[in-house]
């Protein structure tokens, strides 16, 4: 059932409303609202799909209305309704974040479709938000280790500003979630997030993958093709093991970051671009520098903010709880009861050294669910576990 709150003082407007809503859609549920202080607190406490709100009411009007819904619940659409509108009034509520303004008497027909579509764009906004949950699980740093706790902090500070960050650290630390986490605590989440890992390109395709080609720019160029950093528009590019990257491409990303522009490939022309750069690498690139492999302006440009996430081995008290992580997401993925770890088995674990990081650990602990016992012991790590 679609909530509806209906804020109108006159009592016969509300009633043909009300009349119309539903004998329109059973599946409409509609509330009234003498006036706008009522209206507000109904809307405080219960949690509705649309409101219809008259602009001109006593107490408090419709504009006041709009700007304290919009404080309090801005996923619900709001339709302003007045007889006394005019153009700039139609355009302020809008501004504002009405979904649209309609005159008195309404169009029957326009009602019923601003209804629907405004309808449409909350279910798209719950469902955009359960998904942003899932992805954001997806990528949930666990650990309660000093090291782990320090860069959570370090995101919650730095993620709202538009530094740029260099995530630094050993294959299979996480430098990925660090990046993913970021992005969706920023002022980019609602933008796109996109991953390049810079190692899986040939270096001689590494331009045209980031900047995008014109049709002819090579011979396999058959068309014009958009490239990441425009893809990412409005959001972030992670640009993953950017050590790994060409000097000419690394040539075109520093100014990419000087003057937010870009060429494509066989182009001389500018394209603007609006994009959070967020780099990761395990490499040292001070001695890549030293050794002519990488730009030293580049990496000052990208070293705004530098994370460097810690191996395994030196946060081993997180061990435990990434096991119980992961035993919960492959007992998810397999469709399986979740399986239990005996406390000598959790801390032989701990003991041994990681010299794959958490990527490792993960590959562990799927083996040992599958082929260990319904409580992995000691003599199933022994078994299956070599180190």
């Amino acid at each position: 059932m679609s909530k509806i709150l209906i804020i109108e003082d006159e009592a016969s407007i509300r009633r043909v409303l009300v009349k119309i809503l539903t004998e329109e859609n059973t599946h409409y549920e509609v509330f009234e609202a003498e006036d706008g202080l009522i209206g507000t607190e109904m809307i405080k406490n219960t949690d509705f799909d649309l409101v219809l709100c008259d602009i001109k009411m006593p107490k408090m009007d419709g504009i006041e209305v709009l700007q304290a819904v919009k404080k309090i619940k801005p996923e619900i659409p709001m339709v302003m309704i007045s007889g006394h509108g005019d153009l700039d009034t139609a355009v302020n509520t809008m501004r504002m974040g009405a979904f649209d303004y309609i005159s008195k008497p309404p169009d029957l027909n326009r009602l019923l479709n601003t209804i629907r579509n405004a309808l449409d764009k909350k279910q798209l906004v719950v469902e955009n938000k359960l998904l942003k949950r899932k992805v954001s699980k997806q990528f949930e740093m666990i650990g309660d280790s000093p090291a782990i706790e320090n860069i959570k902090s370090i995101i919650d500070k730095v993620a709202p500003t538009e530094a740029r960050v260099l995530i630094t650290g050993p294959n299979g630390t996480g430098k990925e979630l660090v990046a993913h986490w970021l992005h969706q605590k920023s002022n980019r989440a609602d933008g796109p997030m996109i991953e390049v890992n810079c190692a899986a390109i040939p270096g001689e395709l590494i331009e045209s993958e980031l900047f995008g080609h014109i049709k002819g720019a090579f011979t396999s160029a058959h068309k014009d093709r958009a490239g990441k950093f425009e893809a990412a528009n409005r959001g972030t590019i992670f640009l993953d093991e950017i050590g790994d990257m060409s000097l000419s491409a690394q040539a075109k990303v520093l100014r990419a970051l000087q003057e937010s522009r870009i060429q494509r490939v066989g182009s001389d022309k500018d394209i603007k671009v609006n994009v959070r750069v967020i780099a990761a690498t395990n490499k040292n690139l001070k001695k890549e520098i030293l050794e002519g492999r990488f730009r030293e302006d580049l990496y000052h440009r990208l070293a705004v903010i530098l994370i460097k996430v810690p191996c395994l081995n030196d946060r081993r008290s997180d061990i435990p709880l990434l096991i119980d992580h992961f035993t919960d997401k492959i007992a998810t993925e397999q469709g399986n009861s979740k399986k239990s770890f005996s406390k000598e088995a959790l801390k032989l674990l701990e003991s041994y050294d990681w010299t794959g990081n958490v990527r490792e650990l993960r590959n562990v602990v799927e083996r040992l669910i599958i082929l260990g016992e319904s409580e992995v012991t000691v003599s199933d790590v022994k078994s299956f576990v070599s180190k």
